[in-house]
């Protein structure tokens, strides 16, 4: 099954399933097929997303942003103290300790041990 993300202005607000046939042209599966199929479904702008990540990033999730740069979905900002670093992942302002299991705490901008 392959799964397409609906994008309005650079924020995924759907994502559906499409049967592998749907997708095929000549035994081959073609994306702008797919993006076709949904586009006359259902209306909008759709890209494909990979369940397990195996292009544009990561799985798009309702929320989740379309960079049509680099062609990539990125997940919602954890807070608003995290950077988005080139490599188009959510990093903390100081990096998480190695050791044992921690929490972020937005208020005082560090690292919480679980205990």
């Amino acid at each position: 099954m392959a799964h397409f993300a609906q994008i309005l202005n650079g924020v995924i607000q759907n994502v559906i399933v499409v049967h592998n046939n749907e997708l095929l042209v000549d035994g081959v599966e073609v994306e702008q097929v797919g993006i076709d199929f949904c586009h006359n479904l259902l209306g909008g702008t759709w890209k494909q997303t990979s369940y397990n990540g195996n292009f544009r990033k990561q799985y798009a999730g309702v929320g989740y942003k379309y960079d049509a740069v680099a062609d990539v979905f990125i997940s919602p900002e954890p807070y608003p103290s995290w950077t988005l670093d080139s490599n188009h992942d959510w990093q903390p302002p100081t990096p998480r300790p190695e050791v044992g299991m921690w929490t972020w705490n937005e208020a005082g901008l560090k690292w919480v041990e679980n205990v």
